[in-house]
């Protein structure tokens, strides 16, 4: 029969031995993803979608603060196994980190972070944190790709609503005008900001306030649908105030603090109805029995100093693998700056021009190592403009696929994006596709212009128009050595044109495309462009 006092002692030298192992292991992980962890927090304080995250890592060693007795009655036994998984996220992590995918590198340090629980103090330990832990996920800056399409749905619920009340809209795109005046669906008006702050606080209230996993699971899911309602009836709200004031409400900062106002009490009414349904008064369920907790015997096995020593050492060369990687291909890659020089021969019939006729337009992307912008004019005066934004040795401020990369801001006051789709151009008997837009000249710029974009990427001699594939073949050819080298080209020509746009773009890109491939080619190889 095991001695109590004999037994908690042998506890608290498992702790003793498997906590600073623990947090050597933490500061072994933020040293060598720094990177990772500090642009996480620049996103916090750079964008209002994700200001909530400051507060997650509080919040979730609160959380853990709360169960500090159950956790001191464990007793720790590492998990060495869990070492497979950590060294299966860290190649994740430089796969994101080779294509500049942001999400990919934060979600997976958070994994890495988490991973570490089970490893170092065991799974008994990870499972009685799994909330806190799963907490942490909240701090990553994720989900600016559901712009467009919480956008769109907030545009289609205002305008049936106003039509559904009266009010004739005519519509187009993200635009749409009512009798007393014009209106937009912008960014801020997505709702974004509004469900995932509703998210996490659901989450957390869930948490605390239920026991069943059906409760938490059933009012997580009213945090993702109320606040979707919520964001598109406030947006009718705000065009009706403004409609029947005659513009003279809800159109300046007042826009904001209606929408505010409204979500908070939104969110009010919904935890005071799930406040109602509480258990236990709201105390989150203990989770540490007797059968539970980890022998003795295995924990004193398991937790001494030579095992802890080699888990560590083995946990510092896992994370340390796809730095080693890193080190070694920033040695083959090319540091000068690239070069874009004007392109002068073109086939036969198009010849440059010093600038596109009507309104300018170049796209809003984060800062090219080279850009190219130039306009072409070929047999019946049909006009195209070529912008070639060329990026080397990417990084969060300078990489050539992100979502900071727009054709046209929400805000832009000459353009507004009309359409999207896509457009395919048969090459030597294989299609090509490109990503097609639609831009029209703002409201107060005066007379209409509108413009049909053809936009694809080139990485490294291959073409896509796919986002996910331009970061793929990023990564792959960084892996083979032969850099990050890439490119967004985007043609665009006059919707008024009188051949017509689609078919003026289709031309220039069937008779020059090589041309512009050539020069993107030597531009990778040794910076030489051609004349």
């Amino acid at each position: 029969m095991l001695n109590p006092k004999s037994e908690s002692t042998d506890i608290a030298r498992a702790w003793r031995q498997a906590g600073p192992a623990f947090l050597l292991m933490l500061v072994a992980l933020f040293a060598l993803y720094w990177g990772s962890f500090s642009s996480m927090v620049g996103l916090w304080m750079g964008s209002e979608n994700y200001a909530h995250a400051v507060v997650v890592p509080p919040i979730s060693l609160w959380l853990i603060w709360q169960r500090r007795r159950e956790l001191l009655a464990m007793s720790p036994a590492p998990s060495p196994w869990f070492l497979v998984l950590l060294l299966a996220l860290s190649l994740a992590w430089l796969v994101g980190d080779l294509s500049q995918t942001n999400a990919l590198t934060h979600f997976t340090v958070v994994l890495m972070l988490v991973t570490l629980v089970p490893a170092v103090l065991g799974l008994q330990v990870a499972k009685l944190l799994v909330f806190p832990l799963a907490f942490l996920f909240f701090a990553v800056p994720f989900g600016e790709f559901l712009f467009p399409v919480m956008m769109d749905a907030t545009a289609d619920f205002t305008v049936a609503a106003l039509r559904l009340t009266g009010v004739p809209v005519y519509r187009e795109g993200l635009q749409f005008v009512i009798p007393s005046g014009n209106w937009s669906v912008i960014e801020a008006c997505s709702g974004l900001r509004y469900l995932i702050a509703s998210l996490m606080v659901g989450a957390l209230f869930g948490y605390l306030n239920y026991r069943s996993l059906s409760k938490r699971l059933l009012f997580f899911g009213v945090s993702i649908i109320v606040p979707l309602l919520a964001n598109w009836v406030r947006a009718y709200m705000i065009v009706m105030i403004g409609h029947l004031s005659g513009n003279k409400l809800a159109v300046g900062v007042d826009h904001l603090i209606y929408g505010w106002v409204f979500f908070g009490v939104v969110m009010l009414l919904m935890f005071v109805i799930g406040s109602r349904f509480a258990d236990n008064n709201g105390q989150p369920e203990a989770a540490v029995t007797a059968s539970a907790q980890v022998p003795v015997s295995q924990a004193r096995a398991s937790s001494s100093s030579s095992a802890l020593l080699l888990l560590t050492l083995a946990t510092a060369a896992v994370l340390a693998v796809p730095h080693l990687v890193m080190a070694g291909l920033h040695r083959t890659e090319s540091t000068a700056q690239p070069r874009l020089a004007a392109l002068q021969t073109l086939s036969t019939g198009w010849q440059p021009l010093d600038g596109m006729p009507g309104t300018p337009w170049e796209p809003e992307f984060l800062p090219p190592a080279a850009v190219l912008q130039q306009a072409f004019k070929g047999e019946g005066g049909a006009t195209v403009g070529l912008y070639v934004g060329y990026y080397r040795n990417q990084d969060s401020s300078s990489k050539l696929v992100s979502s900071q990369n727009m054709l046209v801001r929400s805000k832009n006051e000459r353009w507004t994006q009309m359409h999207s789709g896509s457009a395919r151009v048969e090459l030597d008997g294989a299609p090509l596709q490109f990503n097609e837009s639609e831009l029209r000249t703002a409201l107060i710029m005066g007379s209409e212009q509108r413009l049909i974009l053809w936009q694809l990427y080139w990485v490294n001699g291959s073409w896509t128009h796919s986002n996910a594939q331009a970061k793929l073949f990023g990564a792959l050819h960084r892996l083979m050595g032969r850099g990050d080298d890439g490119a967004s080209v985007v043609f665009y020509a006059d919707k008024a044109s009188p051949a017509g746009a689609q078919q003026v773009l289709s031309t220039f890109v069937r008779e020059n495309l090589s041309v512009i491939e050539k020069q993107l080619r030597r531009t990778r190889g040794d910076d030489i462009a051609i004349n």
